[in-house]
Formats: C-alpha cells, structure tokens, sequence
C-alpha cells in the first residue's frame, strides 16, 4: 500500500489517463496475482462503469459478491476528456481465471479499500501539480503593475491549499502504514474524503488565481481540474466515505 501511495500519487501529478487503479490496486488484489496487460473493472453501486473497457485487454465485474468475466455493451463519456465510462454485463461463466476458483466477497473489501487509497493518492498529486502551477503563474501574472502573487488575498487562497493539502496526506500516508489494520476502511476513507476536499480546493483556487486563461480547454490546467472532479466521486462518493468514518467513530 506505502509504494501504491508512491505510485499514484506521480500518476496524478502527471495527470496520467488509464485505468491504473483498476489494473495496478484493485485487481491484483482481488484475483490474487499480477494482471498481465491492462485490464478493468466495474464494481456496482460505487463503480458503476468500467474505465476504459473499450480498449482494456480484460473487463471484469463484481456480479453480487463474486468478480467475474464481463463484456462491453456501451460506452460513455466522463467530463474528464480522457476517462472513457463502459457499461458492462457479466459473463456467462462466472470463473474469472482457467482452473481457479471465482473470487468472492471476503477477497473483494481489501480490493475495493486499496483502489480508494490509490485514488485518494491520485487527488493528493493532482492537487499539488495545480497548486505548483498556481504559485508559478501568479509570479508571472501582472496586474496593476505588479505580479499577483504579492497580493495578500491571493497568497491567503494559496497557503490555504497548501494547508489542506498537507493535513490529507499524512491520513494517506497513514492509512498505507496500518492498511492490515482492523480500522482499514475507516482510514482510507477519510484519506479519500481529506484529498478529495484539499484537490477540489486546488482546482477552484487554481482556476480563479490564473483568470480566464484557467476555463480554456486548450490550457493544461484543464486536464488537472477535470480530473480532479471525476476522482472526487471515483470509488465512492464523499457522502459514502464520510458515512463509513461515521459509523466506525459511533460503533
């Protein structure tokens, strides 16, 4: 879990499309083994559409409580730009491997903590790739003859991220350090809830910091802020992830 948080987190800085938590979180743990190509997965009600199953070598669903094989039946699209939605079915045979048995629910929680984990580590990068070049651009950008970033308003904004930022990362960090703990999905969920709000507050302090150059398509920070609102609600939304840290702090 402490190398996945390593990994990912690079992979939102850069702002990587693909199904990475599918392929390098989720499915190893639930199949037991390293998936070879790249492969993803639907799990309903939380992951309600496979990313990317229309170019992915493998699909898969969690049908009940056991993963099986899928097949494609339509694609949508994401308000990310680079995450392709697929709509899956459920294979006839429910053996997702050739002479292994089919994976069933006490296999799948592991799976489904580590992938939120994984994408709680996604925001954390994306969130600090936007603050970064948030602080960069208001060096540069003048107004009234003078750089932007001198103003207090604004460097207000941006410690105010820095702040959210740096309070989610030690609960991911955590989170990674005890994942074989009995308080695993109360960890990684409240990961998830800390970076998604510290990412979101990213974008909307990143946008409005660099103007209208920060609602064009064409500009890169585009690629990070629409990321950033699809990962907030990938993997469970923040009203799930807020009701389980509720229910292990009053259990």
């Amino acid at each position: 879990p402490v190398e996945v948080c390593i990994a990912f987190e690079a992979l939102g800085r850069h702002a990587a499309p693909g199904p990475w938590v599918e392929s390098a979180a989720y499915l190893p743990i639930a199949l037991g083994h390293e998936v070879e190509g790249v492969s993803t997965v639907a799990v309903p009600p939380h992951v309600p559409y496979a990313l990317d199953a229309d170019v992915a070598d493998r699909v898969f669903l969690v049908d009940g409580d056991a993963l099986v094989s899928a097949t494609v039946r339509e694609v949508k699209t994401s308000i990310d730009g680079t995450r392709r939605l697929g709509v899956v079915s459920a294979a006839a045979s429910p053996a997702v491997e050739e002479g292994r048995r089919p994976v069933t629910k006490p296999d799948l929680d592991p799976a489904f903590d580590l992938a939120v984990l994984a994408t709680a580590a996604q925001l954390l990068g994306a969130g600090e790739r936007i603050l970064a070049d948030s602080v960069t651009y208001v060096k540069q950008r003048k107004q009234f003859g003078r750089e932007i970033g001198s103003y207090q308003a604004i460097k207000h904004q941006l410690a105010d991220v820095r702040i959210a930022l740096d309070f989610a990362r030690p609960l991911i960090d955590g989170a990674a350090v005890l994942f074989d703990g009995p308080d695993r999905a109360r960890d990684v969920s409240a990961a998830k809830v800390a970076a998604g709000d510290a990412a979101y507050l990213a974008s909307r302090v990143g946008l409005q910091v660099h103007g209208a150059i920060g609602y064009t398509a064409e500009f890169d920070l585009s690629l990070w802020l629409l990321k950033v609102r699809a990962l907030v609600t990938a993997w469970g939304a923040p009203d799930f992830h807020r009701g389980r840290v509720l229910e292990s702090l009053t259990s």
